[in-house]
């Protein structure tokens, strides 16, 4: 009877000394899709709820409807902040001139706009507190929280302060969401929330 091999470890497994770097998402083997690096560490994604995916296209796709002609959309895609961070904002706005390359996988993150996360419950510590930190050092003018309460999506706007250089509140919406930077966005958030189907018709 013949024993098979034991299975070897993937390589991303054990991290070099210092971490991982922002060029090693792209030559590591194997990898998860969406996987991000936060200081040097490999962050995986877990499964994602239905709000998160319903949220995360209903941001994309307005997003694309009401941004300038000379800005992109671009969803779930790295960005590179420094040598040991290169996250993936579920949904963020860029110059469009950066989109020329196809064959690119990560923009500059001092050209983001606007940089928006929806909050899972295994990313809440990451999105409220390492991230905007991040994104906000890297020149990133603008980001946008989205959060379920109770099956309803509140949106947290933050605005980078010039002189600090760290992001203050400008607003939390609930129902409406009506903001004018960094272009005008008016959106109905009660669209994020699942459909009912509608009862059937007597016979």
């Amino acid at each position: 009877m013949s024993i098979e091999p034991e299975a070897s470890e993937p390589r991303w497994a054990v991290p070099p000394e210092g971490g991982w770097t922002a060029d090693d998402l792209d030559t590591l083997p194997n990898l998860p899709p969406h996987t991000e690096l936060i200081d040097g560490s490999l962050v995986f994604v877990s499964p994602q709820t239905l709000f998160h995916t319903r949220a995360v296209s209903f941001f994309e796709w307005q997003l694309e409807s009401l941004a300038p002609p000379e800005l992109e959309v671009v969803r779930e895609f790295t960005i590179d902040i420094d040598r040991y961070n290169r996250p993936e904002p579920d949904v963020f706005v860029i110059d469009g001139e950066l989109l020329q390359d196809g064959n690119q996988t990560r923009f500059p993150a001092e050209a983001v706009l606007l940089a928006v996360e929806v909050v899972s419950p295994e990313s809440r510590s990451r999105d409220r507190e390492t991230k905007p930190v991040k994104y906000a050092r890297a020149t990133i003018p603008h980001y946008w929280r989205v959060e379920n309460h109770d099956g309803r999506a509140v949106v947290y706007v933050f605005e980078r302060e010039p002189a600090t250089g760290v992001y203050t509140s400008t607003g939390i919406f609930h129902d409406r969401m009506k903001v004018s930077v960094p272009f005008p966005v008016d959106l109905d958030l009660t669209a994020i929330k699942p459909r009912r189907r509608r009862a059937a018709d007597p016979e």
